[in-house]
């Protein structure tokens, strides 16, 4: 099958990316094998690349993906051969920037319906981000959160935008979403935020203005510099998730509030294979629903074209621009080619 990987960690001008024959891979029994149609690029793509110097063969990255069920494993239960799915795969298995996939089923919702493949494929890693952060790592209630707010940090990207979403479809809370630029102010505003405010200036007077006292606080870009404003403006016994890498972090200075901190990486479930993988499977499903019946809205704004070395190396690009709204998708491989 066709893939596309790089050669060498570290910048992606310098990491050498090629297009390349390999091995389909073999199956589990929990596994199902899919012909990708559709995938994305995200900050732990451009991550990866980064860091992580491939051995013997180039390294495929790409976690998101949508794509057809060709073949499944002896014990999958949730489908079946010619099933449109879409899901945002394990960071210890093989990416998604190939032809054919293999990935746990225990991970895989079925595809929204009212998306292309490519749309589809925006979705997953950041819904799952969302959803993990707002109802397990923040503990917010389904309907609850009246006379409430969430203030997210970082409302324009790909998780913020599906945030926003989920908290103003499924919760009572308002939203208050940080955004600098015009056309970002404006992307949040569409998302359904209640508030914007400007995170190159200081957060805590902006959000004092308004009067108001975030509850709740979705750190999800720029923690290091916005740690004490969120000590500062946040509600007393408050919590707050984080999904950024900080360098410094001294969670004491929350104790005279109580504060609770807590970590979202939606890769723990996969990567060590815990009892409850199965919650990915279905709150993809609970995303694909909500996505058909319109109440969440896609969040791709650019679809580069078929995946192949130009067009990923664009994709990379972009998300290192820290000027991305909402998601850039690529198409698959063409299957008769591949």
């Amino acid at each position: 099958m066709k893939a596309i990987g790089y050669k060498t960690a570290g910048a992606v001008d310098a990491a050498d990316f090629v297009e390349f024959e390999t091995e389909t891979p073999d199956i589990g029994s929990h596994d199902l094998l899919v012909e990708v149609r559709g995938v994305s690029v995200n900050p732990v793509d451009t991550k990866v690349r980064e860091r992580a110097q491939p051995e013997d063969t180039p390294k495929i990255l790409g976690f998101d993906a949508a794509g057809v069920v060709k073949q499944v494993g002896s014990a999958v239960s949730k489908f079946k051969v010619g099933d449109e799915v879409f899901y945002a795969g394990d960071l210890t298995r093989a990416g998604t920037n190939s032809a054919l996939h293999v990935v746990d089923e225990r991970i895989v919702g079925k595809k929204p319906v009212a998306l292309d493949f490519a749309e589809a494929a925006g979705l997953p890693l950041t819904s799952i981000t969302a959803w993990e952060l707002l109802f397990e790592s923040l503990q917010v209630k389904e309907n609850e959160g009246e006379g409430d707010s969430i203030l997210i940090i970082g409302g324009a990207g790909g998780v913020g935008s599906i945030l926003i979403q989920l908290v103003k479809q499924l919760t009572k809370l308002s939203v208050i979403a940080t955004a600098s630029r015009p056309e970002t102010v404006q992307w949040v505003q569409r998302m359904g935020a209640d508030y914007v405010v400007d995170h190159r200036k200081p957060l805590a007077d902006q959000i004092k203005e308004l009067g108001l006292e975030p509850r709740y606080v979705a750190a999800l870009t720029g923690t290091d510099g916005h740690f004490d404003a969120i000590i500062d403006l946040i509600k007393p016994r408050g919590h707050v998730a984080f999904i950024d890498d900080p360098e410094n972090l001294d969670i004491k200075a929350g104790k005279l509030k109580a504060l609770n901190f807590s970590w979202e990486f939606m890769f723990t479930r996969s990567m060590f294979q815990t009892d409850d993988m199965d919650q990915q499977h279905q709150l993809l499903n609970r995303i694909a629903d909500l996505v058909d019946k319109g109440a969440l809205v896609s969040t791709v704004t650019n679809n580069l074209g078929p995946i192949s070395v130009e067009t990923l190396i664009e994709a990379h690009r972009r998300q290192e621009s820290a000027r991305v709204i909402g998601k850039n998708v690529l198409s698959g491989f063409d299957p008769v080619s591949s």
